[in-house]
């Protein structure tokens, strides 16, 4: 396997409907049935498009699901075909409850999808001369060829999507070490603040990928975390969740420090071996794709030791420097990620079984929790309730036009609807361009098959090629998988018996009709940007920041753990800063209305990320701190100062500016004290400046977010539409 570097997990994703495809298209060669190729071929789509990352129990789980949802749904489709009135209900009501059942969580989300696509298929299908039963029946076929095909797969390949979800966590970590690099480059001391936006941006795919990882390893590892293979996963994956505290972690201001010290070597090694230790996680990241162990670079070590020399010359020369305890922090950090990085080296599989918690996410059991999950959302406050509301009501409206005009295999227009109107405007207008570009071009490319492919032999083979091609590029290129599914529908017509150039203009006309239709839905049914309110993300940031600084401050006073709570509360403030840049991201993508309200919004995501900054470091420094439960400067200043700045984030939305100036007051107060030399030791001393810097510097930073944050809400309330 260590050998087959080809075979990356691309290739992997799609073995299965290229299995499933070449056993339909022999089938439907040596048992001539050609005309019930397409719903043979579109139960295999549609099975493909539910097929979720999961165990072998988990799999087989879902595919007795699916086949159930997908049966009732394609014998309903086909019975309410006749009753134009009783179709267009029947789909409306399926799109709103299909789509609700995203509350549930990713499996019955995206099994209820694909039950609804599978009645649209069942729709186009549809042909007057042949029995009432044959279609739906061919779909289910066609889903249990795939879910064969699938498990078949899994036996050979069963921990492929796992290693993907971890190698791209390693590889979205490095984008982010890099990022941080740029703070130490002299050269762009002045770009600070769009260095900043930019990390935040590396920091928000370094969650995401963090959380396609832990639900992956959730899925498909369960309780297994004994198993050596399983242990070395998690093991991996708390690796880089403590290279991202460390690296994560704002220790000053860096254009300060990159203005005094722009002409010492020591800025550029901290930023080579920032830049080298993202090199490592890629390297991590195809050890983890080939199977192979994991070997650090011998230049790290290198480059650290440079650190120490060059350090202890700065020592040297300039003893009195106020950068010098900034210094010895960040040197600290970058030798905490080092010293991970060749713990991973290590083939050893120790893992804490608390840790395994943090790997869980929470299951909804019994019709209790069920109803209680759904009636959570059932306000236009979700964003959930608003897309499955203004999706069925698009539903209703395709169905009512594709009947009123009697268009030709009108039912596209439904079809093209449903796949671009997605839960934001944003979203709607990129798929919307990606839908009618790859139709367009896959429409004209069909246009030239009945002059090369001749044979039945040759447009089954192309169909097998272009239903592979969609799922290859399904969630890597949305108009080459359009371009290639509308290549395959038109193999299917005339596989079929069909004119296919009769098929094509309905095809582009009806692309367009459904377009327009969600697009009209997404700017005018409910717009996102009349319920976006920063205002109440940002209060969601700054509680989970609150949190995560009490927790560090717990475990400074009684000797850090590294507990799985710990843990979780601090992946919940990455994740309000990550959730705060994608709406902020999604306000600059909106019409231009909008657009005045982002200068605070941005100035919010910069503040916000600087506060996580302070927090993380101290977060990361507190593996190096001894238990501070005896020392009386901590006890009498820091501890009091620190559990008063959490109450002033707990509250910073609705603090009045009075009160809030005089509890800055008594914090700056209590940090002003000097240290008690004859309580603390030497060791303690240092750790206390630390601790009391961090503080300060979160101090300096607070008015400017409670300002923000006070303007942020004024502006939310005079906004009009």
């Amino acid at each position: 396997m260590n050998k087959i570097h080809w075979l990356n997990s691309h290739l992997i994703a799609v073995i299965p409907v290229f299995i499933a495809v070449n056993l339909a298209a022999m089938l439907v060669y040596s048992l001539n049935i050609s005309a019930v190729a397409m719903p043979f071929v579109l139960g295999i789509i549609a099975a493909g498009l539910v097929d979720l990352d999961h165990g072998l129990s988990g799999k087989i789980k879902n595919i007795l699901i699916t086949i159930v949802a997908f049966t009732i749904s394609a014998f309903g489709a086909q019975i309410s075909l006749n009753n134009p009135l009783y179709f267009a209900l029947m789909m409306t009501l399926f799109t709103f409850v299909f789509t609700m059942m995203g509350a549930l969580g990713q499996r019955y989300s995206t099994i209820a999808f694909g039950t609804l696509i599978v009645a649209l298929y069942t729709s186009l299908t549809y042909l007057p001369q042949t029995q009432w039963y044959i279609n739906p029946a061919m779909i289910v076929c066609g889903t249990l060829l795939y879910s064969v095909s699938s498990v078949l797969t899994y036996l050979f390949f069963p921990r492929y999507k796992v290693d993907e979800y971890l190698a791209n966590a390693y590889l979205a970590l490095a984008d982010y070490l890099d990022g941080k690099s740029k703070f130490f480059d002299p050269d762009q001391a002045e770009s600070a603040e769009q260095l900043q936006l930019e990390l935040s941006g590396l920091n928000s795919r370094v969650i995401e990928a963090f959380n396609l990882c832990r639900q992956s390893l959730f899925y498909r590892l369960g309780g297994q975390h004994r198993h050596s293979k399983t242990s070395r996963l998690i093991r991996y994956y708390y690796a880089a969740q403590d290279i991202h505290e460390r690296a994560s972690s704002s220790h000053f201001d860096y254009r300060k420090l990159m203005k005094k010290l722009q002409n010492s070597d020591l800025i550029f090694r901290i930023q080579r071996l920032l830049e080298l230790q993202a090199d490592d996680c890629r390297d991590i990241a195809q050890a983890i794709l080939q199977r192979k162990a994991y070997q650090p670079k011998q230049r790290l070590q290198r480059a650290a030791a440079g650190i120490d020399a060059s350090f202890s010359y700065f020592i040297e020369h300039s003893p009195n420097s106020s950068q010098l305890e900034n210094l010895r922090t960040v040197i600290g950090n970058l030798k905490s990620i080092l010293w991970q990085l060749l713990f991973l080296g290590k083939e050893s599989n120790e893992i804490q079984d608390s840790f395994s918690r943090i790997i869980t996410t929470k299951r909804i059991r019994g019709l209790r929790e069920i109803a209680a999950a759904i009636h959570s959302h059932l306000t236009l406050q979700s964003p959930l309730f608003r897309h499955a509301v203004r999706l069925s009501l698009v539903v209703l409206a395709c169905c009512i036009i594709a009947d009123a005009l009697a268009l030709e295999r009108g039912y596209w227009v439904l079809l093209t609807a449903i796949f671009v109107c997605q839960p934001n405007y944003s979203a709607t207008k990129k798929r919307l361009r990606e839908r009618i570009l790859g139709t367009l071009v896959g429409v004209f490319l069909g246009s030239l098959l009945p002059y090369f492919m001749a044979t039945l032999e040759a447009k089954l083979g192309l169909l097998v090629i272009t239903s592979t091609l969609f799922f290859y590029f399904k969630n890597k290129n949305y108009s080459f998988s359009t371009c290639f599914i509308t290549i395959q529908v038109l193999i299917c017509f005339d596989i079929s018996g069909f004119d296919i150039y009769g098929a094509m203009w309905p095809r582009v006309i009806d692309t367009l009709i459904g377009a327009a239709l969600a697009w009209w839905a997404v700017s005018y049914l409910w717009p996102d940007w009349k319920y976006m309110k920063i205002g109440k993300i940002i209060h969601r940031s700054i509680q989970n920041n609150a949190r995560y600084l009490l927790y560090i401050m717990a475990q400074l006073q009684f000797g850090e753990k590294n507990h799985v709570n710990y843990r979780i509360v601090r992946l919940a403030a990455h994740e309000s800063a990550a959730e705060l840049n994608t709406l902020i991201g999604n306000m600059n993508s909106e019409p231009q209305k909008y657009q005045r309200y982002l200068s605070n919004g941005f100035q919010l995501l910069k503040q916000n990320y600087c506060l996580l900054g302070y927090i993380s470091a101290l977060g990361a420094f507190r593996h190096s701190m001894g238990k501070h439960g005896d020392d009386k400067y901590f006890l009498t200043a820091l501890y009091p100062a620190a559990r008063e700045f959490i109450a002033i984030l707990q509250q910073l939305d609705q603090l009045p500016q009075a009160q809030f100036d005089q509890k800055m007051m008594s914090i700056s107060e209590r940090l002003a004290a000097e240290t008690d030399e004859h309580f603390s030791s030497p060791s303690q001393l240092q750790q206390d400046r630390v601790l009391r810097q961090q503080l300060n510097m979160m101090t300096q930073l607070l008015p400017g977010l409670y300002q923000t944050v006070h303007k942020q809400l004024k502006l939310e309330q005079t906004l009009r539409f």
